[in-house]
């Protein structure tokens, strides 16, 4: 915006290696989130003297050689220019935005496996109701209510052929509330993050037209850094709830009439019976990373810098609970398909599309094989969105958080 005082040359250069390709090399561990995210923009800006290393047309080669095979010449430093091009939460703020995009795309996944799952177990349909939603208030539980019902509707559980409970277990009936409360949290995220992104986050600031110099704190990185990590925490949070439903598809005390672990020879093959090992793993490695980064302060600099956002260390936790997530939804999307096998009534229209994107990839499991190669390309399905565009190309697009 004009406010950091240096050359114009300086962002433009940025912009310009982004358009050609070019990708300087950073260190992904070094920062503590305030006087920003000093040591790794650091290394960014060494492309502005030519120095460091980039990735150019996938070869790793000295910033300098990528530079000069792109058409970018290098600006050089000059007064302020420096400190510019290193203050700030840029790198948290930059990674924080990917995460919540593909956060938002998991969450729609999410919705997705839920409604497979709800059909599988002949749900009562009566929680998902719009008015229910509406008369609470909260915008993220209409929102998850709404999709379930967009990506069930068609079904003869939704149109009352099926005879259901009167009250299902939390962990479905529940469903709208929990996964709206990471859609509330997700919205917030953003606003935060937007604010961010169109803000000043330097020091000092240079206001040209009144001459005045600004100096404070506006580096800090604790307000991105706080709504990321709790977006994380959120995310194991719902990862749970996808476990829970899993755990009532294989318990055939709870899944009103499906084969024990989805499996029609119960005591001679395990079925998916281990596929929740491996879900469970995940989620206790998620809930261990859920642990807040923004109270982990260390001072530094002499205790000049003796409260720090440790934002970059919420940012690399929270990817590594949406990596995981993808494998756990992945699981339960693997067991919805194999149980709603087992059921003899039409599903929704968005479930039949799930399932077949399901089938797509993993095969029905008829007897025992090793289920690391499905779970693996199950993971990676459900990071591609090929769930979720399957499910839109047929019902439309679902709602969103924002």
């Amino acid at each position: 915006r004009g406010y950091s005082g240096c050359r114009p040359e300086i962002p433009l250069t940025y912009v310009a290696l982004l358009n050609a390709g070019v990708t300087p090399v950073v260190c992904e561990k070094g920062s503590v989130g305030a006087c920003g995210d000093l040591a790794p923009m650091s290394q960014l800006a060494l492309s502005l003297m030519g120095e460091g290393e980039a990735f150019y047309q996938g070869e790793r080669m000295p910033t300098a050689k990528a530079m000069e095979l792109a058409g970018v010449p290098v600006p050089g430093l000059q007064a302020r220019d420096g400190l510019a091009a290193i203050n700030g939460s840029n790198l948290i703020t930059g990674m924080g935005c990917l995460l919540l995009h593909d956060i938002e795309r998991w969450i729609k996944q999410a919705e997705i496996a839920a409604a497979m799952s709800l059909e599988a177990l002949l749900a009562n349909m009566k929680p998902y109701q719009a008015m229910l939603h509406e008369l609470r208030g909260f915008p993220g539980a209409v929102t998850c209510a709404a999709n379930l019902r967009r990506v069930m509707d068609g079904s003869d559980l939704v149109t009352g052929k099926l005879k259901v409970k009167v009250q299902d277990a939390y962990s479905m009936r529940a469903t709208p509330q929990v996964i709206g409360a990471l859609r509330d949290m997700m919205a917030y995220a953003r606003k935060q993050f937007e604010i961010e992104l169109n803000g000043v986050a330097d020091n000092p600031i240079f206001v040209a037209e009144e001459n005045r110099v600004l100096t404070g704190a506006n580096f800090q990185g604790t307000p991105v850094s706080l709504p990321l990590d709790t977006v994380g925490a959120g995310v194991t949070m719902v990862s749970v709830l996808s476990e829970r439903r899993l755990n009532r598809l294989l318990n055939p005390a709870l899944s009103v009439g499906l084969p024990a672990f989805l499996t029609k020879g119960a005591g001679m093959f395990s079925g998916h019976m281990l596929s929740q090992y491996t879900a469970d793993m995940l989620i206790v490695e998620q809930r261990i990373l859920s642990a807040p980064s923004f109270v982990q302060s260390i001072p530094a600099a002499a205790d000049q810098e003796d409260f720090v956002s440790m934002g970059m260390n919420g940012a690399l936790k929270t990817k590594q609970i949406l990596t995981n997530a993808f494998g756990v939804l992945g699981i339960e999307l693997i067991a919805a398909a194999q149980a709603l096998d087992f059921r003899e009534f039409t599903p929704g229209a968005g479930t039949r599309a799930a399932k077949t994107a399901v089938r797509k990839v993993v095969e029905h499991l008829e007897v025992d094989r090793p289920l690391f190669a499905d779970h693996n390309a199950m993971m990676a399905c459900v990071e591609r969105c090929d769930v979720l565009a399957a499910v839109e190309g047929e019902i439309g697009p679902l709602a969103s958080s924002w």
